[in-house]
């Protein structure tokens, strides 16, 4: 009897133990499937934090990738940029050098016009004083002459005493025309008698100073003088032919000779400009030509 009682003991102690661990069975399991929705809730909020970083991630590389675009365009410009000073720079460099350089030369063609205008200037007052000491020197022998021919005519006069007057008309010699003058003027300086085709050719001025022949005698007498060599007399009287006569035949041949006597006396100035006045002003002429190539070779 005693051992059913502990048997119905131990059964109903089992029973009760039974009991109770179905009660902590329960119990856990509530525990783990609260552990597991709260596991699964967590998950999901990791699977949500994990795709907002990822987004935040994506949109701070984007954002980086932006800047780095624009740091790249940034040194792009600045590059750009400092290619284009630098092209102005040289640029403005090179002008620089040509300014200078042109400013070089215009000093140094001013400093040769001055050192030319100087010995122009110069020459001229030289060629003045020159021709002033000529004119001098011409009128002292033309009073020597006017003297030496009063003289003479005196003498020829007392030399000569008619023995029975003569009528006006027969004692007075016909004067000869212009032509026959310069004929006769031009007769002598053909056979080298200069002195008397000289004498010829200021007769003809003289007398008939309006005549056609008058600017041809005033250069011959210019040519007397240029074949004795004397050429500054030869010069003078070339510039009356010029200053005289400006509307003749005979300006372009003064010119030449003007010029060409000019450089037999050393002054090549003077002979180039009188040259290129000639070549100016009558193109056309045969002595245009001939100082075009005279004006090559100074």
């Amino acid at each position: 009897m005693p051992d059913k009682t502990l048997w119905i003991g131990f059964v109903a102690a089992v029973l009760l133990c039974g009991c109770a661990l179905q009660d902590d069975v329960y119990t856990l399991d509530h525990r783990l499937s609260t552990l597991e929705r709260r596991n699964m809730e967590l998950e999901k909020q990791n699977r949500e934090l994990l795709k907002v970083n990822q987004d935040m991630l994506r949109a701070k590389e984007n954002i980086s990738s932006r800047v780095d675009g624009l740091d790249q365009t940034r040194r792009d410009d600045e590059l750009a940029l400092r290619g284009q000073y630098a092209g102005l720079a040289a640029q403005m460099q090179r002008q620089q050098e040509a300014s200078q350089m042109l400013s070089g030369r215009l000093e140094e063609v001013e400093y040769l016009l001055k050192q030319k205008l100087g010995r122009f200037e110069e020459n001229q007052v030289k060629n003045r004083q020159r021709m002033d000491r000529m004119a001098t020197d011409t009128a002292a022998v033309q009073k020597r002459l006017d003297s030496i021919d009063q003289y003479l005519n005196l003498e020829g006069a007392k030399a000569q005493k008619p023995k029975t007057p003569v009528s006006s008309s027969a004692a007075a010699p016909r004067p000869a025309s212009d032509q026959a003058l310069y004929l006769e003027a031009k007769k002598s300086f053909d056979a080298g008698n200069l002195e008397a085709a000289r004498n010829g050719f200021e007769k003809l001025i003289t007398g008939y100073p309006t005549s056609p022949q008058a600017d041809n005698a005033q250069f011959w007498i210019g040519e007397t003088y240029y074949r004795e060599k004397w050429y500054e007399k030869a010069i003078l009287e070339y510039q009356k032919v010029i200053e005289k006569y400006p509307y003749g035949n005979k300006i372009p041949a003064a010119l030449l000779k003007q010029g060409l006597a000019f450089l037999n006396i050393g002054e090549t100035n003077n002979a180039r400009l009188v040259l290129k006045e000639l070549v100016a002003k009558h193109p056309s002429t045969n002595e245009s030509k001939i100082a075009k190539q005279k004006l090559e070779s100074l």
